[in-house]
């Protein structure tokens, strides 16, 4: 499969050239132009029942995805993501996987398995949920983030402890574990929840801009006027 990502690194969009009968999965909605000849089929990706359950109990989300096919003869689609940052390759290979937010997940070539991964931790505390995403499999994954993209390579027994807000995705050959930043008074005075703890060897990628902050900024400038126009 034949892609360019372009606009890199603040405004980028994922251009895929499909061959006929070729087909490339990408998140619902994040689909931007693609030719006439190209068949959508859209899907919910999970491989049971008890999953779809666990989605709808633990983090009532769905996870909706579209697969994209050529007809006849080559084809072209075009993805990107509702935040303002990058987009990244990763490739996964038989016994080499990734563990993914959700939010960031924004297409994969056709041999890359997508599925739920669940620790106990997708409600987390205070609102922080982490809806996370085990992918397996042989193929390319295409990630996006809000702001720029910070990788480490944690070598054997290395750790980095990682905002929630802030993790994007790391290789499944790390163990993690999530954890309470600090005590109630840190948790409640100093703006952070829970933060998972990461240890190689493997990769760790992080978003430079933090979603949940960039929201509160924006209601400093729009609460006010809300406020004023509801009295």
């Amino acid at each position: 499969m034949h892609y360019e990502i372009k606009y890199k690194p603040s405004y980028s969009m994922l251009v895929v050239q499909l061959e006929p009968g070729e087909t490339i999965t990408a998140e619902s909605g994040s689909m931007t132009y693609m030719s006439p000849n190209v068949d959508v089929n859209t899907r919910r990706r999970e491989k049971s029942i008890l999953g779809s359950i666990g989605l709808k109990l633990l983090g009532r989300q769905s996870f909706w995805v579209n697969d994209f096919k050529a007809e006849g003869s080559q084809g072209e689609a075009a993805f990107v993501s509702a935040p303002v940052g990058d987009i990244e390759t990763l490739e996964v290979k038989h016994g080499e996987g990734y563990i993914i937010q959700k939010s960031a997940y924004i297409a994969s070539t056709q041999n890359v398995d997508l599925d739920v991964k669940w620790q106990g931790f997708t409600k987390g505390l205070f609102g922080q949920g982490l809806f996370m995403i085990k992918a397996t499999g042989e193929g390319t994954l295409f990630i996006n983030t809000f702001g720029a993209i910070d990788k480490h390579t944690l070598k054997s027994g290395q750790t980095l402890i990682v905002d929630n807000f802030h993790l994007v995705a790391f290789s499944n050959s790390c163990n993690y574990k999530v954890k309470k930043f600090g005590g109630l008074k840190e948790t409640l005075l100093g703006g952070e929840g829970l933060v998972t703890e990461i240890r190689g060897p493997g990769d760790v990628y992080i978003q430079t801009k933090n979603l949940r902050e960039f929201v509160e900024w924006l209601w400093t400038l729009l609460g006010p006027r809300v406020r004023s126009r509801a009295r």
